[in-house]
Parts: structure tokens; sequence; C-alpha cells
């Protein structure tokens, strides 16, 4: 007999170990690499990228439990709250800081891969 969705290591690991490699690097006192301008840019893509791959992770954890909808709108709310814990996590880091800007660039990586997602979900349908 198989194995229930969400029993499943497979579809939990991911967004899980993910959520993990964001708390370990926000946990470093800095990640500067001393490039300016060009790294605040690199990182802030990377942000984005990062969150619009956990989203896309919970949502495909979700969509084995959830109608297709809830499940995209879920994983962007999972994303994007873990987005502001991260912010949070990284203002008690010395050398690091919290912002509101750093929480809605994670959020728009979430919302790009959310909006992607319905999209493609349309195109299907």
């Amino acid at each position: 007999m198989p194995m229930p969705p969400l029993r499943r290591l497979d579809l939990w690991a991911p967004p899980l170990l993910l959520m993990g490699v964001i708390y370990v690097l926000s946990a470093q006192p800095s990640l500067d690499s001393g490039l300016g301008l060009i790294d605040l840019i690199g990182r802030k893509i990377v942000h984005f990228a990062t969150y619009a791959l956990l989203c896309f992770l919970w949502w495909r954890l979700l969509s084995h439990a959830l109608p297709p909808r809830r499940a995209i709108l879920l994983a962007l709310l999972v994303a994007s709250a873990y987005a502001a814990t991260d912010e949070l996590h990284q203002s008690s880091v010395e050398g690091r800081h919290g912002t509101p800007v750093d929480w809605a660039i994670d959020t728009a990586g979430a919302a790009a891969a959310a909006f992607a997602l319905r999209a493609r979900q349309r195109a299907v349908a």
C-alpha cells in the first residue's frame, strides 16, 4: 500500500532543508563579499530566488493535500512568514540587521513563484 502523501519524507525534506540553510546563513555575522553595489544587488537577487524556490517547494508538498489555489496561497503565506521570522532572526545576530525591505524582497520572490504556479495551473486547465 502506498504511503499517504503528507507522510512522505521526499516532500517534506526539500522545504525544511532550504529553511535550515536560510537559518544557518542568517546566523553568519556577515556575508558581504566587499564588492559594494554588485554584492548588494546580487544578494537581493539571491534572496528573491531563494524565497521563490521556498514557495515552490511548499506548494509541491501542499498540493498533495489541498485544492490547487489553496496550496499556492498557503505556500506563499508560509514563505512570507518564514521571511519575516528570518528578518527577526537576523536582527538578533551581531553584524546583521533585519529590514522590512528585505522581507518585501523575499515575499516578492515567493509571490513571483505563486503567480507562475497559478498561471501554469490556468494554462493546464
